[in-house]
């Protein structure tokens, strides 16, 4: 029987970076979580035979010493510097993926921010030998309508006791990958990730929804719609349930006004809107 080694990979995962800018009195914070995975010629790793590791503590070390030596700046650039750095550099290495999360916070003045509740910022960067590819995206972006959203016209079997509704909250968070058609515009990152955000919510809020899927893939067409430069637009919508809570034992009519908010189990509604011509995808993302 033979046996053969499969696909791998290996790196340092959640490393945590802080990074200040101290230019003057007005200082800069970015506060990001990334982690670096590298692929190639690992077969002998695989057998004992470490001379062609780079160790995951050195990987982590970088991520650092880059921090310092060309600041961090949007994370998807920063990604992209770290993965050709370990694919150029390393011998053994053809592939190489940084993942970031960037942890937002609020300037409260010169120097002083507030952990910012908002939805956070999330990158996928991935560099083989000739090619680079970038995947930007949102995550915690919680969205509610009280009113203009129905759910009726459903399969019913023996099973079926949910009620059809004319109207109903509907809630969820958002998480959003966005891919991008083109490395080309690297100036743009922080302007699309808004951009995107904001068509993200304005199809939500305008979306009279008879059901999740329906508003999903408004906010995806919203989104390709408003921002050419991106090939495809992949969403994760839980509908976060509230139910009309039964005031009857109390003698008190419930008329849409008061809920029980529930977090599980819950609805998950996923799926991926992208442009007739979009490039090919270079993996499974």
């Amino acid at each position: 029987m033979a046996i053969t080694l499969g696909d791998n990979r290996y790196g340092k995962a959640e490393v945590r970076l802080v990074r200040v800018v101290r230019d003057g009195a007005r200082h800069e914070l970015r506060d990001l979580t990334v982690s670096v995975a590298l692929a190639g010629d690992l077969a002998a790793a695989h057998e004992g035979d470490n001379s062609g590791v780079l160790p995951t503590d050195t990987q982590k070390n970088t991520v650092y010493a880059f921090a310092k030596r060309y600041g961090v700046g949007e994370p998807e650039a920063f990604g992209l510097l770290l993965a050709r750095h370990f694919v150029d550099t390393q011998p053994t290495i053809s592939w190489a993926r940084v993942d970031l999360i960037e942890h937002p916070w609020s300037r409260l003045g010169p120097h002083s921010f507030a952990r910012d509740g908002g939805p956070t910022r999330v990158a996928s960067v991935t560099v083989t030998g000739d090619a680079s590819h970038v995947v930007s995206g949102l995550a915690g972006l919680v969205l509610l309508n009280t009113t203009d959203s129905e759910f009726h016209g459903y399969v019913r079997d023996g099973y079926t006791t949910l009620p059809e509704t004319t109207d109903r909250v509907l809630a969820t968070e958002v998480s959003a990958r966005w891919r991008w058609a083109s490395v080309g515009a690297a100036a743009s990152w922080g302007a699309s990730f808004q951009g995107v955000r904001d068509a993200l919510v304005e199809a939500f809020v305008e979306t009279y929804s008879y059901s999740l899927q329906q508003t999903l893939y408004a906010m995806g067409s919203r989104a390709l719609e408003k921002q050419p430069e991106l090939a495809e637009v992949r969403l994760v919508l839980p509908n976060k349930h509230h139910f009309l809570v039964d005031l009857a034992p109390f003698g008190l009519d419930n008329d849409n006004e008061v809920y029980v908010a529930t977090d599980r189990p819950y609805g998950l509604i996923e799926g991926t809107v992208l442009r007739d011509d979009a490039p090919p995808a270079p993996e499974a993302w």
